[in-house]
């Protein structure tokens, strides 16, 4: 089964839950290696998910964001990821800048070895949520399905799960599930029909129609929407009080989560500098380190 996720920390957790065999070796008068299953920690709803980490792909495009006209494997898509990454350097590296282009454009690599293995008749298995860059990836992901016909099945992250001792978890995205936690939402998953594969496609299609500069989830629905549409999140928490840009976006995240990355109001901040509505009262290499207020 090949597991599809939209965003790093996510594959990489997948990748540690499908990645369940161990190797060790016994010494003694003739040293023998053994192999057997990781023993997942003795928790409600932990476990592992059959397979290796290399059945595990990861398309983290972040279409939520810029021109969705312009196909992935362009250099547009690319570079507007690393522009998203990029910011949270603390001061320019040639190593680092290399090591962001790379993990920028490995994910058109991760998309054709999903059509390998596609071609070779795999089984799919889709995990995404309501945050906006994953609902565009899967949006996206249907497009590219509508030629195959692979047995697709997907598991949608539910809102919350309620445990036996009555305490409630939410979630934002694939990214809060710990590893081990992965194979309790398995009962969650259902087998996705070639109607609803085309249905998605068309509203896929939809959106790159309307080419907003971002798309969001609003009353459930994925829409095109004004690249200023969270600026009020970041409005109504910054006074004339200095306040590390850090802390403020912090604040956002923990009190509005709508599945958007901290690299976005760092994005939306510095154009409220540069547009004098926010000032800089202590600079630093390190933008999130900088000491900013209301103008």
């Amino acid at each position: 089964m090949i597991e599809v996720l939209f965003g790093e920390s996510e594959a990489e957790s997948m990748r540690a839950a499908k990645n369940t065999l161990i190797i060790g070796k016994v010494d003694g008068p003739t040293s023998v290696w053994t192999t057997g299953k990781k023993k997942p920690p003795e928790r409600e709803n932990c476990g592992w998910i059959d397979g290796t980490a290399q059945e595990v792909i990861c398309l983290g495009f972040l279409l939520d964001i810029g021109d969705i006209r312009e196909d992935v494997s362009r250099e547009y898509r690319k570079h507007l990821i690393y522009s998203m990454y990029a910011q949270g350097q603390w001061a320019k590296d040639e190593e680092t800048d290399a090591e962001l282009m790379r993990v920028c454009g490995c994910y058109c690599a991760e998309m054709e070895r999903l059509k390998a293995y596609l071609e070779d008749g795999e089984r799919i298995r889709v995990w995404y949520s309501d945050a906006p860059y994953s609902r565009c990836g899967f949006y996206h992901l249907c497009a590219c399905l509508q030629k195959y016909r692979n047995e697709i099945s997907v598991v949608k992250l539910p809102e919350y799960k309620i445990r036996s001792d009555h305490s409630i978890v939410s979630y934002k995205n694939w990214g809060e599930v710990a590893a081990e936690e992965f194979a309790g939402f398995l009962n969650c998953e259902k087998k996705l029909s070639e109607d609803e594969i085309r249905m998605y496609a068309l509203l896929w299609g939809n959106l790159q129609e309307d080419n907003s500069p971002l798309r969001a989830v609003v009353n459930g629905k994925l829409i095109g929407v004004a690249e200023d549409f969270y600026d009020f999140l970041i409005l109504k928490r910054i006074t004339g009080e200095p306040i590390k840009e850090a802390r403020l976006i912090g604040a956002i995240l923990g009190n509005d989560q709508l599945g958007v990355g901290d690299w976005w109001y760092a994005k939306r901040i510095d154009h409220f500098i540069q547009t004098g509505k926010i000032k800089i009262l202590e600079d630093s290499e390190n933008k999130y380190a900088r000491t900013i207020c209301m103008t």
